[in-house]
């Protein structure tokens, strides 16, 4: 039995010490791929089911009892509840000069309601995830946490403007495949706090699925947003007919581009508005998000990308006219720290009805076969911020509108669709004199464009590109638009993927 430490933290529990290095985690990872897998524990399932999404959220942590509530960490950590989506409990452990020691579960730690079904589970439960609250020098850590790993191996953080939103993995496997979607678990995680605020918070966690096992080491500095350096090994026990890495999942239901009639009373809803590419050649891409009718993957090859991310660049509250703070939600950026070689940046767009489904998932995908045996490392930073880390100097896409096409006055050619997109930037500024001659650049997989023009938005320092599509089957439609002045590109490339849909 397990020699029981007491922590600093009031009535928390620790169990006895061993020594942990990321080395030995390593190590763990690649001898469990060589075994059968094991699913994670499920704490009397006929108790966790009964404990809905109202009931969990009647069920708090009790900050008192806070890892580090009294030091020596800057960051006190609070521990998530088991409930009816969150059933598998992961192992927690404190580590401290090399010593790692388990957290014990106690139903003491949570306050919850006398007649919560919770009551009834046993002592040895243990715990869904963790977060990690706002400094100890902040009167409102108690209520306040920046950063929470909660189920399977996803993970949010709050961008620069205070507020959650689209979240991380630490891996796919198999998303948008004809087999279901695996969804590996963050089964242990070791903790070790920050001694000062400006210090990084170090966690490691050991992976589990069927088919593939890891190690990760993550480095988390609370800066205006959240800066996450993450160090991953993979091991394959499977082949992977879709492995994708540092992937990113967001909510994108309807925005300026496309939304259903009285579908819903606000202008907008989404997470994430766009997917950011910095390529391996230094290119520039928006791909404005679409709900599509069902999964679509779109794949954008590359070598040794610079980067990419899910962006909300609509920051505007009157384009969302809601208390749920759509134009708060953080972007989320991906830089290598290292050169990933050939593969591609995916991006998988599934249908929603409602914006409780995240239905948006990117990631850099090895091209390579995943193969079982295989083994992958690699190294990445994630940027939890309000924008890109690294602005470009061309002007970026603001706006994408669809319409009917022809001219206003005149009878509309069936079939025919007008496109306004819209760029802002310091690189449109000399548009404004009679130095630069300017012009779209728009190109398309099949069909026909016509009636390309740039022209100023009205009371705005925005330019937009405006012309008209005639497809010509009923295959989507790839089109790639960019402002072109004095023989440079003045903005962003625009992507757009365009598929005719029943009216309503």
């Amino acid at each position: 039995m397990a020699r029981v430490v007491p922590a600093a933290s009031k009535g928390l529990r620790l169990g006895r010490g061993q020594v942990f290095s990321y080395d030995a985690l390593i190590k763990r990872a690649a001898d469990m791929a060589k075994a059968p897998y094991q699913s994670p524990p499920k704490p009397r399932p006929d108790i966790v089911q009964q404990i809905d999404y109202e009931a969990w959220g009647n069920i708090r942590f009790r900050p008192d009892y806070a890892l580090f509530a009294d030091g020596p960490s800057a960051y006190p950590v609070t521990f998530f509840h088991v409930g009816q989506f969150f059933q598998k409990s992961v192992k927690m452990h404190v580590l401290e000069h090399g010593v790692a020691r388990e957290i014990l579960y106690s139903p003491d730690y949570f306050s919850m309601p006398k007649d919560s079904i919770a009551r009834k589970l046993p002592n040895d439960t243990g715990f869904a995830g963790f977060r990690l609250q706002e400094s100890r020098k902040r009167d409102d850590w108690r209520t306040q946490d920046w950063i929470a790993f909660l189920g399977a191996s996803y993970f949010r953080a709050i961008g620069a403007l205070g507020q959650y939103g689209l979240s991380a993995r630490g891996v796919v496997v198999d998303c948008a495949e004809p087999t279901p979607e695996e969804f590996p678990d963050f089964t242990e995680f070791f903790i070790e706090g920050a001694q000062k605020e400006n210090h990084p918070v170090s966690i490691y966690a050991l992976l589990n699925g069927p088919s593939l096992t890891g190690a990760y080491r993550f480095s988390i500095r609370r800066t205006e947003g959240v800066i996450q350096d993450v160090e991953a090994v993979l091991f394959l026990r499977k082949d992977v007919a879709r492995l994708g890495l540092a992937p990113l999942t967001s909510m994108y239901w309807f925005s300026e581009a496309e939304k259903r009639q009285r579908e819903d009373w606000r202008p907008e809803v989404h997470d994430s508005d766009g997917l950011a590419i910095w390529n391996g050649n230094g290119e520039r891409l928006w791909r404005p998000l679409i709900n599509q009718p069902f999964a679509v993957t779109s794949s954008f090859a590359d070598k040794g990308p610079k980067g990419f991310g899910l962006m909300q660049r609509d920051r505007s509250f009157e384009n969302y006219l809601d208390g749920v703070n759509y134009e708060r939600r953080p972007s989320l950026w991906v830089e290598p720290l290292d050169d990933w070689g050939p593969g591609a940046v995916q991006l998988v767009e599934l249908p929603t009805d409602d914006e409780i489904h995240d239905n948006i998932v990117a990631y850099w995908r090895p091209e390579a076969p995943a193969r079982a045996g295989e083994s992958y490392r690699l190294r990445y930073r994630l940027h939890w911020l309000a924008d890109e880390p690294y602005p470009a100097h061309v002007a970026r896409c603001v706006a994408t509108r669809i319409g009917r096409g022809g001219q206003p006055g005149k009878p509309r050619p069936k079939g025919v669709y007008k496109f306004s997109v819209e760029f802002a930037g310091a690189a449109l500024d000399p548009l404004w004199g009679d130095t630069v001659k300017a012009e779209p650049v728009v190109t398309a997989s099949s069909g026909t464009i016509s009636d390309a023009f740039i022209e100023p938005v009205p009371g705005t320092r925005r330019w937009r590109a405006i012309f008209d599509l005639t497809p010509n089957g009923s295959d989507p439609v790839e089109l790639r638009l960019y402002i072109r002045g004095n023989g440079d590109a003045l903005t962003e490339t625009w992507l757009f993927q365009f598929r005719e849909r029943p009216t309503a």
